[in-house]
């Protein structure tokens, strides 16, 4: 049978496939269209058929708002699993899991550099992270990037992305929606733009707490946003919601977002936002 193999690999029938269907396509959640995944990461994970604005995690986010040669910040270190929790796992077997499938030691990543030339520090929240969830490591990494942009004297952006506060760190997790919250009000006191960039999903203690306390609000379009679930909402209410609510869409209509940009348009429009709001004498 050797002559036979010999045939067979000439044919390219005994090489291993290069790549699988699962690696070829994708599936938009929104309008269930299959699309090649090339030309989905091309189009900055939207959808060309509907317009979904699909997940992108950290990296991606920072690389598409800052301009090359960006600094990452280090992620804190803090206290882990200082309630010794365990539900089915125990938390830090969670951790090692998450960490496992991701290259940074939390959900929250900071870089410092420039939008367009106009100095900013962007932190971003990844909700591949245990759904971005808000521990102390989330908080105290947003503390350290608005200390940075104070003594750079620049923006602070932060790009939302979470399920809320992290259950595994009960109160010690609450307890970050307050220190968020002092840091914004220095930033406010030193006169420096603190912008909020809301994407899908934004929900929970983040929604209640420094997603909604920017001095401007933007939102990519059909962005979840809501702090409570819509069916406990109904129940509590006995009213049926509207369909666009909890949505970046009904949001703006209603005041609370300032504007909805889409992904391809978000570095020039906070480069506008910075030309407004940023000092004159801003950092380099």
């Amino acid at each position: 049978m050797s002559w036979l193999n010999r045939v067979r690999n000439s044919l390219g029938f005994g090489a291993e496939k290069s790549s699988t269907e699962k690696d070829l396509w994708i599936k938009c959640p929104n309008c269930q269209e299959m699309l090649f995944v090339s030309d989905y990461e091309e189009n900055l994970h939207v959808c060309p058929k509907c317009g979904h604005h699909g997940r992108i995690n950290a990296d991606t986010r920072l690389s598409l708002l800052l301009d090359e040669g960006f600094e990452l910040l280090p992620i804190p270190e803090v206290t882990e699993d200082p309630l010794k929790f365990k539900d089915s796992k125990k938390y830090t077997d969670r951790l090692k899991a998450a960490r496992a499938k991701s290259p940074h030691a939390d959900a929250f990543v900071t870089g410092s550099g420039t939008i367009n030339g106009k100095a900013a520090v962007v932190g971003v929240q990844d909700f591949s992270f245990m759904g971005g969830s808000m521990g102390m490591a989330v908080g105290e990494a947003f503390c350290q990037g608005a200390q940075k942009a104070l003594d750079r004297k620049c923006a602070f952006i932060v790009v939302t992305a979470s399920g809320g506060a992290r259950m595994q760190e009960g109160i010690l997790g609450l307890m970050q929606m307050p220190r968020a919250t002092i840091m914004t009000r220095r930033l406010k006191a030193a006169g420096l733009p603190y912008i909020v960039l809301l994407t899908d999903p934004t929900s929970g203690g983040v929604m209640a707490a420094y997603a909604m306390l920017g001095d401007i609000h933007i939102a990519e379009p059909g962005a979840t946003l809501a702090f409570t679930g819509r069916r406990v909402i109904e129940e509590t209410i006995r009213q049926k919601l509207p369909d666009d609510f909890q949505t970046s869409e009904y949001y703006s209509k209603h005041g609370m977002v300032d504007m909805i940009v889409p992904r391809k348009e978000l570095k020039e429009r906070l480069a506008t936002v910075l030309d407004f709001l940023q000092p004159a004498d801003e950092a380099a």
